[in-house]
């Protein structure tokens, strides 16, 4: 297995130790960072987010560099990304961060976009790769989820709600790149109604 797609692995088990850090009531105190008073708990599962959220990056990298693109990294990267941020803003709702419709809606879309992206695979053979607009939607959510789960840290002072400011950036990108992704296969739709 070549590092992109162990990075890939990493990122997924990172998941259920970040869901247990939010979920289990863990009574660590608090810190104050940066004008924010984040619970240590919270504050760890930020990190372990950050640095699941840059393998991210770092997988997809290092697979173009060294061409390490396998079928394995094609399916289990976009997966890890999916599986990482829905977990993080349904805790997300559950902590009342974020909104529940939000979060409907951009796990609507992810749902959408991966049947589609089936669809095209059977239709043609072809993966449909993230265009900008995706890329945009991916790097806005996770850095929205980071400054939720640091309580704005850097911007409290500022009175700034940049979490929330990316939230709906994000919420923006998602419903855009998901008609955007339609739109562009609107082919497989057209040659099955004839």
């Amino acid at each position: 297995m070549n590092i992109a797609n162990k990075l890939t692995l990493g990122r997924i088990f990172m998941i259920p130790i970040f869901i247990i850090l939010l979920t289990v009531p863990l009574d660590w105190g608090q810190v104050t960072w940066l004008g924010a008073v984040i619970p240590i708990h919270q504050l760890i599962a930020g990190i372990i987010f950050a640095v699941a959220s840059f393998t991210d990056y770092l997988d997809g990298y290092l697979a173009r560099k060294y061409n390490l693109v396998t079928s394995f990294g094609a399916f289990a990267d976009p997966m890890a990304d999916k599986l990482l941020v829905l977990a993080a803003l349904i805790m997300l709702v559950e902590y009342q961060m974020v909104p529940a419709w939000v979060t409907i809606i951009i796990i609507s879309r992810e749902l959408l976009v991966t049947g589609l992206r089936v669809l095209l695979a059977q239709h043609d053979g072809k993966v449909m790769s993230a265009a900008m607009p995706g890329k945009i939607k991916t790097f806005s959510q996770m850095f929205a989820i980071v400054f939720y789960l640091f309580n704005d840290a850097g911007f409290v002072l500022l009175n700034i709600p940049m979490a929330d400011i990316l939230l709906y950036v994000c919420l923006f990108f998602t419903i855009y790149s998901g008609v955007d992704y339609f739109y562009n296969a609107r082919f497989v739709f057209i040659d099955e109604v004839n």
